[in-house]
């Protein structure tokens, strides 16, 4: 693998010419402004009458270590008290938190119950508590918090972690077979009434957030999960699938149910923009088994079931259907900002969150993962014209490592973007955003996210989540030398 890594560019200029090398146009700062000094990342934006107090977000970061009854951990409420204490002013739900204890992806991801109330409220307050203590009492005043509602769809895994109980919106013909389903078992096909009994557990589970004092909630319609298969349902038969009216009436139903029962919160949506074949590692080294270069599968038919790409070539964007859904979302379903990802890193996730070093279920990356974060800020920066007037979070940041706030900085002063996410580097460096925004030195600590993909890993192998390699609190448990094993290809 010939790719630089980007450590090893010690000024903007040399980062640049390596961009150009790639053939890649993306513009970045020579340095990082602080709030004084009028950093384009320090401007507040109103969001549905909500003043939010500067363009820093924290994605969904989930981290496989809630109770079996789905309730947060002492990790869970460490990673919320390190949200609060980063700076970012958007908190995009914090967490995956499943909205009935089937939907979830393992079986120690949280879940809404009424029993679970009160730990959910204990969240938000850990949150706020640590923003309060690092920034004033008054600082919560524009800080937006929200909770990420899931079904995790053909990857429930709520009792066993090894074990999938799967539930699906239509047979797809590759994701299927890799799951364990056969072409002609529908056990794990959702019916259109046990749908519908769905949109009534987002209703109650949003009812139950906005009591709890989250001002929104993020339909979840990404990386593979059961919002994101509605919207390639084209093989679905009745009013679920087929017609783009009838793929995206799921997600209608829920936004119409919760402005009927909570008028005042504002609603979100994490959606994958666009989706490529699944991808798997095209040979595995015969002494480690380690996974060779990812390569697309082969699909012959003429019309792929993906969204968001050219269902005649799946290896290549198309924004027709997400740019007409996002102006769905801001004209008729009152969705006040939306969270721009792709894929899923079950199937593609080079192009979902790009990495120089796969988790231990993935591959090599096919392509330079710069290649892939500047994919992912042209489709943004394109739907973001295109449908104005609908606020925009921005992902697949973290990989420019030393160089990210000099390319934040750019996209939201160019308008590209109005919202920057990070996601696994808040896990290694939380307070990246508020030392940005005081001028302090962000790269003195060591800490900056390599991408070494234990935080995928670690979970891909049945144990929690975290930053082993750069956060003691990890790196001191038995799981890091369970890790560096793995990654090693020991077996015990």
């Amino acid at each position: 693998m010939a790719y630089s890594r980007i450590a090893s560019f010690k000024t903007v200029d040399s980062f640049r010419e390596y961009l150009h090398s790639l053939g890649l146009s993306l513009e970045l700062d020579d340095q990082p402004l602080s709030a004084e000094a009028d950093s384009p990342l320090a401007e507040p934006l109103e969001i549905a009458g909500f003043r939010v107090g500067n363009r820093w977000a924290v994605h969904p970061m989930e981290g496989w270590d809630g109770t079996r009854d789905g309730k947060p951990s002492e990790h869970t409420l460490r990673r919320w008290k390190h949200f609060g204490e980063s700076g970012c002013k958007l908190i995009w739900g914090g967490e995956a938190v499943a909205v009935r204890p089937d939907g979830r992806a393992n079986p120690n991801q949280l879940y809404y119950s009424a029993d679970n109330e009160q730990s959910l409220a204990e969240l938000l307050e850990t949150l706020q508590q640590a923003h309060r203590d690092a920034f004033g009492n008054s600082a919560t005043e524009d800080l937006l918090v929200g909770l990420q509602l899931t079904h995790s769809g053909r990857y429930c895994r709520p009792n066993i972690k090894s074990q999938l109980e799967p539930r699906i919106v239509y047979h797809h013909p590759m994701l299927d077979a890799r799951i364990g389903i056969l072409p002609d078992d529908d056990s794990a096909l959702l019916s259109d009434a046990e749908v519908e009994e769905l949109i009534d557990k987002y209703i109650e589970a949003a009812r139950g957030a906005y009591r709890l004092g989250y001002r929104f909630v993020d339909i979840k319609h990404c990386h593979g999960y059961l919002g994101h298969e509605f919207l390639s349902a084209y093989s679905r038969p009745g009013k679920y699938g087929g017609s783009f009216e009838n793929r995206t009436r799921y997600l209608r139903e829920i936004c119409e149910g919760i402005h009927s029962e909570c008028p005042e919160l504002i609603l979100g949506v994490r959606l994958s923009l666009f989706d490529f074949l699944p991808y798997q590692p095209e040979n595995y080294d015969e002494k480690t088994g380690r996974p060779g270069l990812g390569a697309p599968s082969t699909y012959v038919d003429p019309d792929y079931p993906g969204f968001g790409c050219n269902r005649s070539n799946p290896l290549e964007i198309d924004l027709t259907e997400p740019i007409r859904l996002m102006q769905l979302m801001r004209d008729e379903l009152h969705i006040s900002l939306v969270n721009l990802t792709a894929g899923s890193p079950y199937y593609n996730p080079h192009i979902q969150r790009p990495a120089y070093f796969p988790p231990s279920d993935g591959y090599q990356p096919p392509e330079d993962p710069l290649v892939g974060c500047c994919r992912q800020m042209a489709a943004v920066a394109r739907v973001r014209r295109a449908v104005p007037g609908l606020p925009v979070v921005g992902s697949a940041y973290t990989y420019f490592q030393e160089y990210l706030p000099h390319v934040a900085q750019a996209a939201v002063r160019n308008g590209d973007v109005d919202f920057v996410g990070i996601g696994r580097l808040v896990l290694s460096q939380w307070q990246l955003p508020a030392q940005v925004l005081r001028g302090e030195d962000y790269r003195a600590q060591k800490k900056i996210c390599r991408t070494f993909s234990d935080c995928t890993t670690g979970p891909r192998n049945g144990m929690i989540s975290g930053c082993f390699p750069l956060d003691d609190y990890y790196k001191q448990m038995p799981e890091f030398q369970a890790l560096k094993k793995i990654k090693a290809g020991e077996k015990d």
